[in-house]
């Protein structure tokens, strides 16, 4: 389905929900970390509190250290070293006591969702069976029950800790205050008080709170919150600063252009909160899947337990009821709707430490199926910043060209100028002491004016052609920019001047064409120029001169297809087709904000590679949830059979729950360590 119909409604819905949930600084805490909705985010806020407050894995394991001493005592009482006293109600109590340091918290959670009408959870299910256990006369395995559940929920608890960090670590990197520069003082505000146009002073070491551009002559910073990079970023004057990079060197000065909540920084935190209120269909189905599952199951133990008594000529109430006990335990849906969630989530953290924000788990299983992608020129494959590649002098030299060129281009502000006074700067800086008068626009076509007593034109091929003077007839097909240049009405050279292609542009291309994935450009530039960076990149087709609407009906025409498109873009104009294909990526450090708000996912640092990074993550993560799948199915439903025929005790039990589940969790935490 086309996202235009599928997601609309569906992000308002999702920021509505992110909104309420980023009240507190807390809000990822209590994220996915039990099995059940209704109690996912109570339980994993009490654990992560308790351990909080306690701060040692000691205390947060204590409950359950006591119960296994107290069970070992117990064991060793019954069966090594036999004495007198240990029997009857001592025994009970004994055994009692080790059961209630575990067992407490989940029964007072059972009477708690079945107070809220959730009567079928995991921790029904657990109460029911060890409680039953208890009633039997099989205290041991009740108790060993619990503790092992207990267990598995701490080291579920801890895994889905670390499967946050990632994303926990952004809320660290927004400071709350900010240096000031009133008068001749600096005085410390809070960051949100802070208005666009006040001066920033930044330390060394310091983190900025809000972005701005850089006043001083240059600086360096680490930009690593925001990018995933850990290379320092060399700045200059002029340039854009965001909140959260990290000044690395002496004081610098930052103009702020932006308000505290709408910085790049605080758009990442509203993203990554979204992305947690954001279900794949995968885990939307398998919690679904547990709700009907689980009442299924205590109506299938009641019937082993009881149905038997109209059919089983030495029917034993005890035996089938152990029986039932079993089943309960073998059925409890953790491995499932515990591992798959932390798969996901694993998924978005591994994303977010190499500098892409999944918006939603949603968008680790589409991008896993993408067969096309389809990506703008400018800024997603190119810089998109003008330089100059090349001079060329005609009757004049090289360095009097550019002194005229750029003294006369001084007087004009477009891009194409700016890269011809930049280049002239770099090579030629008494620029500035040039006399420059008379300059006149000639629309779309250059400018024209008196450069130290000489006529200067400056412009494209075509304006040299209507004032009637000879140029070198090559220039009209060269597939680049060219600024061509007449003095006192006789051609004198160009400028060739085009927009870089990124470094690792075509490492990206060559990558996605080894998994058989297609790549397409759309771009606004003419077909020339968008034809020879795609014959230089080797994307297969290309298309130029495309307006916004034209870009749409390109993408609708290949998902008629019934193909999986993933549209790549930063600016504006991209953002109505980046909102059309089945995952629409933008590129979040020269993009808009427009395009960063439509786009599902969003690159921090402008590399191309990270489009193949993203797909590999999200391959990964949907390999391992489905190996999670299969592993709890196929285990559950084994010794399941041999729980009903009374072959599997109630160790066995607890392999198929608490093992399977530690398993699965453990699987699921791969992703986070693996580098892509």
């Amino acid at each position: 389905m086309k996202k235009s119909n599928k997601e609309v409604m569906h992000h308002k819905e999702v920021y509505a929900v992110s909104k309420k949930a980023a009240s507190s600084k807390n809000t990822i805490e209590g994220v996915g970390c039990c099995t059940l909705d209704s109690h996912a985010e109570h339980h994993s806020e009490q654990d992560h509190d308790h351990g909080s407050s306690t701060g040692s894995l000691f205390t947060l394991f204590l409950p359950a250290i006591i119960s296994f001493v107290l069970l070992l005592l117990a064991l060793s009482l019954d069966h090594f070293f036999s004495q007198s006293w240990f029997f009857g109600w001592i025994r009970i109590v004994w055994y009692l006591v080790a059961y209630l340091p575990v067992g407490f918290p989940v029964l007072k959670e059972a009477f708690d969702s079945i107070k809220k009408g959730a009567v079928f959870s995991e921790f029904f299910l657990m109460s029911i069976a060890t409680v039953g256990a208890f009633g039997i006369g099989q205290y041991a395995e009740g108790v060993t029950v619990m503790l092992f559940y207990a267990i598995g929920e701490l080291f579920q608890m801890l895994a889905v800790k670390k499967a946050k960090s990632n994303i926990k670590l952004l809320l660290d990197q927004r400071p709350d205050f900010a240096s000031v520069i009133e008068g001749q003082k600096v005085i410390l505000k809070k960051a949100s008080e802070v208005a666009i146009g006040e001066i920033v002073e930044l330390k060394a070491g310091e983190k900025l709170a809000l972005d701005g551009k850089l006043l001083s002559p240059n600086a360096t910073f680490n930009t690593a919150a925001l990018t995933g990079e850990s290379k320092p970023d060399f700045k200059l004057k002029g340039d854009v600063i965001l909140a959260g990079m990290i000044n690395l060197n002496s004081i610098a000065l930052v103009l702020v252009t932006t308000n505290f909540k709408d910085s790049k920084l605080s758009k990442i935190l509203e993203m990554v909160q979204e992305a947690t209120a954001r279900k794949a269909p995968t885990e939307l189905f398998i919690r679904k899947f547990a709700k009907i599952y689980t009442p299924i199951v205590v109506y299938l133990a009641i019937a082993i337990c009881l149905a038997p008594m109209l059919f089983v000529a030495d029917y034993i109430f005890a035996d089938w009821l152990y029986r039932a006990l079993i089943f309960l335990v073998i059925s409890c849906p953790c491995a499932l709707v515990i591992s798959i969630p932390l798969g996901y989530f694993g998924g978005i953290g591994a994303a977010s430490k190499n500098g892409i924000l999944f918006k939603g788990a949603t968008f680790l299983d589409t991008m896993a199926g993408i067969q096309v992608v389809v990506m703008d020129k400018t800024g997603t494959l190119t810089k998109g910043v003008f330089k100059v590649q090349k001079v060329v002098a005609v009757g004049i030299c090289e360095t009097d060209l550019v002194r005229y060129t750029a003294a006369i281009e001084g007087k004009s502000t477009h891009p194409v100028g700016s890269a011809i006074i930049e280049f002239a700067h770099n090579n030629n800086e008494n620029i500035i002491h040039t006399n420059v008068s008379e300059v006149t626009e000639i629309p779309g076509l250059g400018l024209k004016g008196i450069v130290d007593g000489n006529e200067i034109a400056v412009g494209s091929p075509k304006l040299l052609k209507n004032l009637k003077i000879d140029y070198d007839q090559e220039l009209d097909r060269i597939p680049f920019t060219t600024i061509a240049v007449a003095i006192n009405q006789k051609y004198a050279g160009y400028f060739l001047i085009a927009d870089e292609i990124k470094e690792d542009a075509k490492i990206a291309i060559e990558a996605l064409h080894k998994i058989k994935i297609k790549t397409m450009v759309l771009s606004g530039d003419n077909q020339v120029v968008v034809t020879a960076v795609a014959k230089e990149l080797n994307i297969e087709d290309a298309f130029g001169g495309l307006l916004p609407e034209d870009k749409v009906k390109k993408v609708e025409a290949l998902l008629q297809q019934q193909v999986k498109v993933a549209f790549v873009g930063d600016g504006v104009n991209d953002a109505p087709v980046i909102a059309l294909a089945d995952v629409g990526i933008a590129m979040g450090g020269l993009g808009s904000d427009a395009t960063i708000e439509t786009a599902d996912i969003v690159i921090q640092n402008d590399q191309p590679t990270k489009i193949i990074t993203a797909i590999n993550i999200g391959r990964k993560t949907k390999q391992i949830v489905w190996q999670n799948i299969t592993l709890a199915f196929s285990v559950k439903l084994i010794v399941l059979i041999l729980g009903a025929g009374g072959l599997a005790s109630m160790w066995e039990a607890v392999f198929a729950d608490v093992g399977v589940a530690l398993l699965a969790i453990l699987n699921a935490i791969r992703i986070q360590r693996m580098k892509f």
